[in-house]
């Protein structure tokens, strides 16, 4: 019953991103060619809401479901990594049409041939985690 909570509010996640549109695979094309501002909407808007969300954690106003302080841990300096990682998570956003959190919406709106795209993932997930320790981080 404790995981009832957090799968309603990811039911209506899904259920607002579905009718914002965010999951559309038009909307994302239109994106990537920038003809509309409607993807970067959200974006900002979820950038934004994340930095004040973060900022009053940091702060003490907001605590987590046991009462304890947020914290989040510094991550280490590195250019070249963050812009190959980003280079990768795009193209791979841009052949799909979709990130992981919508590949799921897209699951359970009926699009089966994410069933594909969802068993890769886990899989490249399965393969870093072998390779990560050969890897330059």
């Amino acid at each position: 019953m404790k995981a009832l909570k957090f799968l309603l509010v990811g039911i209506f996640f899904g259920i607002v991103l579905v009718k914002s549109e965010a999951v559309s695979w038009y909307r994302i094309y239109e994106m990537f060619r920038f003809q509309s501002f409607h993807m970067y909407g959200i974006i900002g808007t979820a950038i934004a809401s994340g930095i004040l969300f973060l900022q009053l954690s940091k702060r003490g106003a907001i605590k987590s479901i046991k009462g304890a302080d947020i914290f989040v841990p510094k991550k280490e300096k590195g250019l070249i990594r963050y812009i190959v990682g980003g280079i990768i998570f795009g193209l791979g956003w841009a052949l799909i049409g979709a990130c992981p959190g919508p590949m799921y919406i897209l699951l359970g709106t009926g699009v089966w041939s994410m069933v594909i795209v969802i068993a890769a993932a886990i899989f490249g997930t399965f393969i870093y985690g072998l390779l990560k320790d050969k890897l330059p981080h």
